[in-house]
């Protein structure tokens, strides 16, 4: 921030642009409170992408066609209020969320199967799922007020102060993961199997049915996000969400989780995704090309997930030495 902000300091210090960063960083942050605790759990979800993209198709059909105004499927919708039209999407969309992410975990731990494999494949049934409900076209028709949700900022006085409504899902939901982490026996049991799973079996941890609650999480605050993300966009696009996993996960890594399980925290985690989003924003405004960030961006991942190795190492010999 420093230096993008001695490069540009009027553009990117702006309320503006600071309310546009942080309105884009939302998306991103909600999905990364749910895979901070598959992370810290020793797991990992490649699948939230096209899970973004899923939820929000779902959340867009339903709310265009209860609200009668859009092309095809939603010439059948019965015209009611938007308000009730847009709750019925969103619980619609989260309940996507909750069936994928249970089918995610149900697999991983009664097919006792790695993550990385299971995830792999249902990045692929999800984003063809989403594709094919949606006949790959964007779902259109939706109310005004559904772009309220993502595009909304909190005027006060009649001035705009460009703090995004987005903002006020993320705040709480953040702070209601970060107490579920510290302050709750569930939080401990997260830890305890992310850390060493054999010997959370044998303090009678439940390993099952919480590695498939963590991916529950995962499926519903990406579902979130997959709704905000189409509000946004004012419409469902099966093809969004493509490679958001890469942002999801490295804010969570460069937030402090490890990928080796036992570790990490939802703040770290917002703060994670905050830094890849401002990296982000500086590059444009500095006039960076969209390629070299991809690469910074992936420079950045390698150096978080190296320095946690070597304090991990150091840590190892420190508590060795001492012994």
């Amino acid at each position: 921030m420093a230096i993008f902000g001695s490069m540009e300091p009027e553009r990117f210090f702006s309320l503006r642009n600071l309310g546009s960063v942080a309105g884009q960083t939302a998306v991103i942050a909600i999905a990364a409170i749910g895979m901070t605790f598959v992370i810290i759990s020793a797991g990992i979800d490649l699948s939230v992408g096209s899970l973004v993209a899923l939820s929000g198709i779902f959340a867009s059909q339903t709310i265009a066609y209860l609200f009668g105004a859009g092309d095809g499927f939603a010439q059948a919708g019965g015209g009611y209020s938007a308000i009730l039209c847009i709750a019925a999407g969103i619980g619609v969309g989260l309940l996507t969320g909750l069936l994928c992410g249970w089918l995610t975990g149900a697999t991983i731990t009664y097919g006792k199967l790695p993550p990385f494999i299971v995830t792999l494949g249902m990045l692929e049934i999800m984003r063809g799922s989403a594709l094919h409900v949606a006949n790959g076209l964007p779902v259109t028709g939706l109310p005004e007020e559904f772009a309220w949700i993502g595009n909304q900022n909190l005027v006060v006085g009649g001035v705009n102060t460009y703090f995004p409504y987005s903002m006020f899902i993320l705040i709480p939901l953040a702070l209601l993961g970060g107490f579920v982490l510290k302050y709750t026996v569930f939080g401990t049991h997260v830890y305890a199997i992310g850390s060493n799973e054999q010997t959370a079996k044998l303090c009678g941890v439940n390993v099952n049915r919480t590695k498939i609650m963590v991916y529950v999480i995962c499926g519903v605050t990406t579902a979130l996000a997959g709704i905000i993300q189409a509000s946004r966009l004012r419409t469902g696009q099966p093809s969004t969400g493509v490679g958001l996993e890469l942002d999801i996960i490295a804010a969570v890594v460069v937030g402090g989780g490890s990928l080796m399980g036992g570790e990490g925290t939802i703040l770290g985690s917002i703060v994670g995704a905050f830094i890849i989003r401002f990296l982000r924003n500086g590059c444009v405004l500095v006039d960076i090309s969209p390629f070299v960030q991809r690469i910074i961006i992936g420079l950045i991942i390698i150096g978080a997930v190296f320095i946690d190795q070597q304090r991990r190492r150091l840590l190892a010999a420190k508590a060795q030495s001492n012994r």
